[in-house]
């Protein structure tokens, strides 16, 4: 991450902290059904209840990605030819001398370590995409030491989230708070695997909530002060009264450990994509359309730039540009405007805007409050996907294929210098793999005919597989921009 080198992916756990018991001003008694209350200063907040439910839910995740065997480019000696079978071909094939030959190389076997948290009884496991993505094994141990091996359900680049699962019954699982309801002071504990240190607990506070920090596309962390280091991404954050609020992601560091500040992706977003990769194998992204930053930001600068502007208020989204033919300009949102609620919740800050949006899917409609030269106006939004519709989109995992897909997004448009097609998000053993494709290659078009969406894929594969000719003839291009053609031979 070039703007994000302070802040560390990192696999969630915690090392053990002691605190003098007159640090601590709320308490909670041991019963689940108990309220949290307030309790005069000097006694101790009691966090084992919490502890006890969260260590048998949070797994140990083992990721193995194998040595594999690649074609790569080398250059050989200038001279060699010349002494060895061809003495001119160099010297009129390449200009530099040397011939450019494919030559085998063997990846190291890469191992790595990370966290999960059980959700449900029959073995649905929340973690985080960077600890299980490219993996050919993922090992699961449970704080049992029973071990499950795992396969991936889905994953989510843009939250930083995955979905995975083993075969099991009766598994212990954590409840899932709300994480709307954290309160910033609240205490948590924060449970993984750090460092190989399997099943630790650390503790802290609630430090602030909405925090957005560059590393991804969706963001609207929890910050904590629970001590989280390397191998404690994909664990949780825990309440007071045992209930999941968060999956912690990375921390703050200038030294690769803790120092201070950890991040946890809150359940309102975890719970709307775990949905969505269980239903769909894909997110439902609702997009409103607009960029912007928080308005005590735009107001900040302006004011460094010599202009006073007077928005009406202080807080809230500024909407510093409104997506062409979005659902935000067809609500009617211009540049300028500030948003400052969204379905009667009020906003104080991108991040806020951008967790409520997370929860929400193509053809959902929300009521945005905003304010224009100072007047507040209210309207109904109906949100759209990526490709500017409010189609729900299904994830193309077709097995003949072995391989998952999504449709580009503009940013992937624009940098390609393309206007349509179809990514390949993930490869297995399968028929693209046998003739080359692999992951990141987006695919323009199948058999001559144009692919810009998922059912276009669908639709072409049937065709192929049900002719005389069982062959896709793909053409599409690399994510360096370079074109590619493969001819991928499908069964019947």
């Amino acid at each position: 991450m070039k703007n994000f080198s302070k802040f560390l992916m990192s696999a969630m756990c915690v090392t053990a902290l002691a605190f003098s018991a007159g640090a601590f001003y709320k308490a909670y008694a041991a019963d689940p059904a108990t309220t949290v209350t307030s309790m005069p200063a000097g006694q101790p907040v009691d966090l084992t209840y919490a502890a006890e439910k969260a260590l048998p839910a949070v797994v140990h995740i083992k990721y193995v990605q194998n040595s594999k065997t690649q074609m790569v480019e080398v250059q050989s000696d200038p001279f060699s030819d010349f002494f060895f079978g061809n003495p001119f071909g160099d010297f009129f094939g390449n200009p530099n001398g040397g011939s450019t030959q494919k030559r085998p190389y063997k990846t190291p076997k890469k191992t790595a370590t990370g966290s999960g948290v059980i959700i449900t009884a029959d073995g649905y496991i929340v973690t985080n995409n960077h600890v299980v993505e490219g993996a050919d094994e993922l090992t699961v141990t449970l704080n049992d030491n029973r071990e499950f091996s795992a396969r991936i359900i889905g994953t989510d680049k843009t939250t930083d989230l995955a979905l995975i699962k083993i075969d099991g019954k009766s598994l212990p699982t954590l409840p899932i708070g709300d994480s709307d309801k954290v309160k910033v002071g609240e205490w948590v504990i924060a449970v993984g695997n750090p460092f190989g240190f399997n099943s630790t607990v650390t503790a802290g506070i609630i430090s602030a909530k909405a925090r957005t920090l560059g590393a991804n596309g969706v963001e609207s962390f929890i910050q904590t002060d629970a001590a989280i280091n390397a191998g404690n991404s994909g664990g949780a954050l825990v309440n007071v009264q045992g209930e999941l609020v968060g999956i912690n992601a990375m921390l703050y560091s200038q030294t690769g450990s803790y120092s201070g500040y950890g991040f946890a992706i809150p359940t309102t977003i975890m719970n709307k994509v775990v949905a969505d990769l269980k239903e769909y194998g894909t997110v439902q992204r609702a997009l409103l359309g607009i960029h912007g930053s928080d308005v005590r930001a735009y107001l900040d600068k302006e004011k460094e730039d010599g202009n006073e502007v007077d928005l009406g208020t202080n807080d809230g989204v500024y909407v510093g540009e409104v997506d062409n033919e979005s659902a935000a300009e067809e609500a009617g949102l211009k540049k300028g405007d500030a948003i400052v609620a969204i379905d009667g919740k009020t906003v104080t800050k991108f991040a806020e805007l951008t967790e409520v949006m997370a929860s929400k899917r193509p053809g959902d409609k929300v009521t945005l409050t905003y304010l224009r030269d100072k007047k507040k106006h209210t309207v109904t939004v109906t949100l759209k996907n990526a490709q500017g519709n409010t189609k729900i989109v299904k994830q193309a995992d077709l097995d003949v294929l072995g391989a998952n897909f999504r449709e580009v997004t503009e940013a992937q448009k624009k940098q390609l210098g393309i206007s349509y097609g179809v990514e390949v998000t993930k490869i297995n053993a399968g028929a693209l793999k046998d003739a080359g494709v692999s992951k990141g290659f987006v695919i323009q078009e199948v058999n001559d005919e144009a692919i810009k969406t998922l059912e276009d894929m669908q639709n072409a594969v049937k065709a192929a597989s049900t002719s005389k000719d069982p062959v896709l003839y793909i053409k599409g291009v690399w994510p360096t921009g370079k074109k590619g053609y493969f001819a991928v031979e499908i069964s019947k």
